[in-house]
């Protein structure tokens, strides 16, 4: 029995599943969780001292690859003034200051420690600036685990939700209306059948929660307008492509602004942190400059700020970033789709940038209905002879993976050789 073998029965008799997140039990892909003890650049090592490539990197924030050094250095030398204050810092101006720099729809920003609690401010604020109850979320969109966004689509696309997860009322998923990935026809049936009610439209411009989906052209654009014209407020759900897809995320990308802007990770270089932030006159409804409440001790932590910042300002000096993270990706994407070819089998990929998702499936992905057609049987063995072969990828089909540049060629090469062998023995 492996070290994480042991480590997760012993983790099963005192955590919930063994995880403190349910993807991490491999429960999609079969076999136990490799526990990760360390992890550097490109690699990641795990408490057997087993190395694997990483494809998924902490989920998105790490674009420049593990214990990047001038982020680490920020770090150590930010821990010497203690680890948090609960109390206003040079830093939290700072890191303000440089997002309201990068992100198009951001004008004043409010750190928070989450993903997932900037987006359940941001839905609070766009209720109490828009004095509206509903909101709009798409199928197959991960919003973090707010009790509104854990809502499913019953059979048709316009109809109400119902609970996804015990403990959610039924009263928040009346205010919850879902509407397919890429099909606007359907928002706005949504918007017509609710007058005056919808607050917000909240969306991931690129999916990354259903694996990666890319909005059709012409989608982002549409939602803009009738966002506009019906006085919803649009939010863009950037956790996972802000500062990565482009430096200002996928909205300096595709050239959409939307009116709210949430973020993640990534602006703690990796650390446990999130914002949420757009237009002046709707974020100074936020307390206490206006009524709608929201707070936390430990929002905008000295530590995270200081790691963040040194994260954001390289992004900002160095734009060979993001051509490094488009050849990355572009080329792993042509040598997977020719390992494909080879075995003939049937696939469908999506790559945007540094964001890419191999489909057990030879229809296209553009919603979470067809993303659902796809073998995940065939997944589950395909992703445990990828990890035997020491690369680590997202443990389920309907995840991204998340490129960096410290992925050198020789390992780009070194994966889609891999991957060829692993398609050959899951078959």
């Amino acid at each position: 029995m492996t070290t994480s073998e042991q480590l997760f029965e012993k983790a099963k008799t005192l955590i919930p599943g063994g995880v403190n997140s349910p993807v991490r039990a491999f429960r999609a892909v079969g076999g136990s969780p490799v526990f990760i003890k360390s992890a550097k650049g490109p690699f990641l090592y795990d408490e057997d001292g087993k190395r694997y490539i990483e494809l998924i990197n902490s989920w998105g924030p790490m674009v420049l690859g593990h214990a990047f050094e001038p982020v680490e250095e920020a770090v150590r030398e930010a821990i010497q003034h203690s680890f948090s204050f609960g109390a206003p810092t040079r830093k939290e101006v700072e890191m303000a200051e440089l997002i309201v720099s990068i992100v198009p729809s951001v004008e004043k920003v409010r750190m928070v420690n989450s993903g997932t609690e900037a987006t359940m401010a941001a839905i609070r604020l766009a209720r109490g600036f828009t004095g509206r109850d509903k909101i709009i979320k798409f199928e197959g969109c991960y919003h973090g685990h707010g009790d509104s966004f854990l809502i499913a689509a019953g059979s048709g696309a316009l109809t109400m939700g119902t609970p996804d997860s015990p403990g959610v009322t039924k009263a928040t998923a009346l205010d919850t209306l879902t509407a397919p990935y890429n099909d606007l026809q359907a928002v706005e049936t949504l918007i017509d059948n609710n007058p005056n009610q919808i607050a917000a439209l909240i969306l991931e411009p690129v999916v990354g929660n259903m694996g990666c989906v890319l909005p059709e052209p012409g989608f982002l654009e549409g939602l803009r307008d009738l966002c506009t014209r019906h006085g919803v407020l649009l939010i863009f759900d950037e956790v996972m492509t802000g500062f990565r897809l482009a430096k200002g995320g996928a909205q300096e990308r595709f050239g959409v602004t939307p009116d709210l802007t949430t973020m993640g990770k990534i602006i703690g270089g990796g650390m446990p942190v999130g914002a949420y932030g757009g237009r002046a006159d709707i974020m100074n409804f936020v307390s206490p400059a206006g009524p709608v409440y929201q707070a936390g001790t430990l929002s905008g932590n000295p530590i995270a700020m200081s790691a963040g910042l040194a994260m954001l300002r390289h992004l900002n000096e160095h734009p060979e970033v993001y051509t490094r993270l488009e050849e990355t990706g572009s080329k792993l994407a042509a040598g997977f789709k020719n390992g494909l070819d080879k075995v003939g089998l049937p696939y469908t990929i999506n790559q945007i940038g540094s964001m890419f998702t191999m489909f057990m499936t030879d229809q296209p992905v553009t919603d979470f209905a067809s993303a659902k057609t796809c073998d995940l049987p065939l997944f589950g063995r395909y992703f445990q002879a990828m990890l035997k072969r020491g690369v680590y990828l997202a443990p389920s089909q309907f995840e991204s993976l998340f490129i960096s540049t410290a992925l050198t060629d020789e390992l780009i090469d070194e994966v889609i050789s891999a991957n060829e062998d692993a398609l050959r023995e899951a078959l």
